[in-house]
């Protein structure tokens, strides 16, 4: 299991610590991420969908797990309802959940699992399983689903597919949480771009986005941003990258691993597409907070992470809508991450406690309909179909994403390769003080130094 290793751990993760604060939230100064204060309305387990999903008695003995997850705010208080109402219905197999402060989380896990004294289960980004399965932290799973019966065909394939490394399941993916699009419904109506539908009159284009945006500028009060968008980093960075996998553009390291491999043409083509959005003036330049922004009624349209979806509800007068990003080009796509379970390493690998950690897992997909009060796209399409799902406002309109999301290749170096590499060059963009082609020749070269170190 990589004992050796795991001893070098502590130091790596504290390098990476300052990466992973920014991982899947917003810009730093809102405040909003999606591993915790969400403002996702808080679950109430007990309709009778609740109850359902692998009921697989757990071998016969009473079964105790320990549970480390990374979740506050709503996301926090949806996990423990989703777990008091497991506990309830599975009374041979109890959880206990110990709550992690997020910036904390993974050192903590890696430094427990290293000695020995790691939690039954635990939470990992879809992201952050690279790093996990390389230090030797977490096991592979597909003996304990066997074993508790867990039918991955039931699972989002795309989701799934981004949790398996050398042809074995490391992780249950529960949810989503994607880069989507918001808008102010009483600006657009007031600029006559809200159909009847309460959808936006915009044509799914590149093209049709920019004459969107050209409309907005010239008919709401010149206070208005037309388009609420961080000006480093984040954000930008993943509208880049949803972009670039709308054009098709490749993974930028090759299959082994161990090259980049960008296509530079089309990573140019959609950083000049975003570089316009700026220059043009239809994003606010040295905007402190465009959430802020867009809160306060200012921005016509926004793009950020699901996880903001349970902040919007919460603003008292917000009138809101949620939808997947236009389709600029070719096919859709977009930016996005998953929250996983996980079975970490432990002293004995004991295979009840295996399978009745996976009876659980399997469970808390199957019922994530609570999971995502707080925003997120849950991971079993069967669950989109229940009705307590489809009395959720939003999620419906923006939930068939989760089959679109381009993940990452799993590369230990994505993190290093995204913070060193891609923001630093793409912020330059961004400010017009490189060009795109410049930006994608250096950052072939940034990227392939990562990959060599």
């Amino acid at each position: 299991m990589h004992k050796g290793r795991i001893g070098l751990v502590v130091l790596s993760l504290l390098l990476s610590v300052s990466m992973m604060l920014s991982a899947c939230g917003s810009s730093a100064n809102t405040g909003a991420n999606d591993a915790g204060n969400s403002g996702g309305n808080n679950a109430s387990p007990g309709s009778e969908d609740q109850a359902s999903g692998n009921t697989a008695d757990s071998g016969g003995e009473k079964v105790n797990l320990s549970f480390w997850t990374l979740f506050d705010g709503g996301d926090g208080n949806n996990m423990q309802a989703l777990i008091d109402e497991f506990n309830k219905t599975h009374p041979d197999i109890q959880v206990k959940n110990t709550k992690l402060v997020w910036g904390e989380y993974y050192t903590k896990l890696i430094t427990a699992v290293g000695s020995g004294s790691g939690p039954d289960i635990g939470i990992s980004h879809t992201s952050r399983l690279p790093d996990l399965i390389d230090q030797g932290v977490v096991t592979e799973l597909d003996d304990a689903a066997e074993a508790a019966g867990v039918d991955w065909s039931s699972y989002n394939q795309n989701l799934l597919n981004a949790t398996v490394v050398d042809d074995k399941h490391y992780a249950v993916p529960i949810d989503t949480h994607p880069f989507i699009m918001f808008y102010n419904k009483k600006l657009l109506r007031d600029a006559g771009l809200l159909g009847e539908d309460g959808k936006p009159v915009l044509e799914q284009s590149a093209d049709g986005f920019v004459q969107f945006l050209a409309a907005l500028k010239e008919k709401l009060p010149a206070k208005v941003t037309p388009f609420a968008l961080s000006n480093s980093n984040d954000d930008p960075y993943r509208l880049w990258w949803a972009l670039y996998s709308q054009l098709g553009g490749n993974d930028i390291i090759s299959d082994d691993l161990q090259t980049a491999a960008i296509d530079k043409e089309k990573g140019a083509q959609a950083a000049d597409y975003i570089q316009k959005l700026y220059t043009n003036g239809y994003i606010k330049k040295n905007d402190p907070d465009f959430y802020k922004n867009f809160q306060s009624g200012t921005a016509a349209i926004m793009m950020t992470g699901v996880w903001a979806t349970g902040t919007w509800e919460s603003t008292k007068g917000l009138e809101f809508g949620a939808m997947p990003i236009p389709k600029f080009y070719g096919q859709e796509a977009t930016w996005g991450d998953s929250h996983t379970i996980i079975l970490p390493v432990t002293k004995n690998e004991d295979p009840a406690k295996r399978k009745a950690a996976m009876i659980f897992a399997d469970w808390i997909a199957e019922n994530g309909q609570v999971w995502a009060k707080a925003g997120h796209i849950p991971s079993k399409p069967s669950v989109l179909e229940k009705q307590e799902f489809k009395d959720l406002p939003y999620r419906s309109d923006y939930a068939a994403v989760a089959s679109t999301v381009k993940f990452n290749k799993p590369s230990t170096k994505n993190w290093q390769i995204r913070d060193n590499a891609s923001f630093k060059l793409l912020n330059e963009v961004w400010a017009n003080k490189m060009t795109p082609a410049e930006a994608m020749d250096r950052l072939e070269a940034a990227v392939q130094k990562v990959l060599d170190e």
